[in-house]
C-alpha cells in the first residue's frame, strides 16, 4: 500500500519513525522496541539511518521485517549524498526484492569525515534528482522532507519552498516536516506553501523533548527556533530528568492536540526509539 492513501481518510493519520541500533548493538534490539510500537497501530513505520547516515544496510532489513512480520507499512529512508547512480539503483532493486513499496527520498547529510568530499563532483547534488530516478525506476510511494523554520543552507524560506516544489513535481506524493516545537510556524509554513502551489500532504513531524540536553543538539542538527514556553520548561527541569521528560511528554502532547483541533492529515512522531514515552504522548492525546 501506498502511504499517499493512508491520507486520503478523514481520520489524521499516525505514523512513527525509529532508527537502526547502532553496529555494536544487536539488531533484535529494535524489535523488542517495535513489538510495544506496533501496539499503538500507526499506519505506518519510517526506518531513517544511523546518526551521521551509518546502518544503511540495516535499514532495508528493519524495513522489511516490519512490512512482513509486523504486517505494517514501512516507509525506508534512502539518501543519496555520495552515492552513484549504480549504487542508488542496486538500492531500489533490494528495497522491490524484499517488497518495500515506500521511500523517504533525502540528499543526506554531507560526511563531516571527508576533508575532500566535493559535492559538485558527484552523481547526486539534490534531494529531487533523487526522486526523479526513484519515480523512474518504480512506481514506489515517495516522501521527501519539509523545513518549516526554512532549511538550514537556504538563504530565505521562499527559496526553500522553490525547492520544495520542485521535489513534488519531480513526484513526491507527500512531505514529512523537520520537527518544530511552535505550531504557528508550522501553520504559516502550510500558508506559504499553498502559495507556491504545493499541493500534497504536509505532516507536522513532532520530536519530544525528553531531556534538556537533548533540545541542544536538536537546534545544532535541524535549526528549529525554541519558543519561550519550552526555553522555560528546558532551564526549569535542566538538573531534574524526571522532571524534564515528564514535561517533555505533557508538551509534546499538547502541540499534538492543538494540531488536530485545527484539522491535520496526521502526525509523525520521531520516537528515537522511546516506545514508553511515545506510548504515553498516544495515550494523552486520545484519538488514535
Amino acid at each position: 500500500m501506498k502511504i499517499k492513501e493512508f491520507y486520503q481518510g478523514n481520520r489524521p493519520v499516525l505514523s512513527l519513525e525509529i532508527f537502526p541500533p547502532g553496529i555494536n548493538y544487536p539488531l533484535e534490539s529494535i524489535f523488542a522496541t517495535l513489538d510495544k510500537l506496533t501496539k499503538l497501530e500507526p499506519s505506518f513505520i519510517s526506518v531513517t539511518y544511523g546518526a551521521g547516515g551509518s546502518n544503511r544496510a540495516r535499514t532495508v532489513e528493519i524495513a522489511a521485517r516490519i512490512k512482513q512480520q509486523y504486517g505494517m507499512e514501512a516507509l525506508a529512508h534512502l539518501t543519496c549524498v555520495g552515492h552513484s547512480r549504480a549504487e542508488v539503483d542496486a538500492i531500489l532493486n533490494n528495497l522491490i526484492a524484499e517488497g518495500i513499496d515506500n521511500i523517504m527520498a533525502l540528499r543526506g547529510d554531507l560526511p563531516t569525515d571527508d576533508i575532500d568530499f566535493d559535492l559538485s563532483s558527484q552523481d547526486y547534488h539534490y534531494a529531487v534528482e533523487l526522486i526523479r530516478d526513484i519515480r523512474k525506476k518504480s512506481d514506489f510511494g515517495i516522501a521527501a522532507a519539509a523545513y518549516p523554520d526554512g532549511h538550514p543552507e537556504c538563504r530565505r524560506l521562499s527559496e526553500d519552498l522553490i525547492y520544495i516544489r520542485q521535489k513534488v513535481n519531480a513526484g513526491a506524493d507527500l512531505l514529512i516536516t523537520q520537527f518544530f516545537f511552535d505550531n504557528r510556524i508550522y501553520y504559516d509554513f502550510l500558508e506559504k506553501a499553498l502559495r507556491v502551489a504545493i499541493n500534497v500532504p504536509i505532516i507536522p513531524g513532532i520530536m519530544p523533548v525528553l531531556n534538556a540536553h537533548q533540545i541542544k543538539r536538536m537546534i545544532y542538527l535541524g535549526g528549529a527556533s525554541i519558543p519561550a514556553r519550552l526555553m522555560k520548561l528546558v532551564d526549569k527541569y535542566e538538573n531534574d530528568p524526571e522532571g524534564m521528560e515528564k514535561a517533555g511528554i505533557e508538551y509534546a502532547s499538547l502541540q499534538i492536540e492543538d494540531l488536530i483541533n485545527n484539522h491535520v492529515q496526521g502526525v509523525h512522531l520521531y520516537t528515537m526509539n522511546k516506545w514508553s514515552q511515545i506510548s504515553r504522548i498516544v495515550k494523552n492525546v486520545n484519538v488514535w
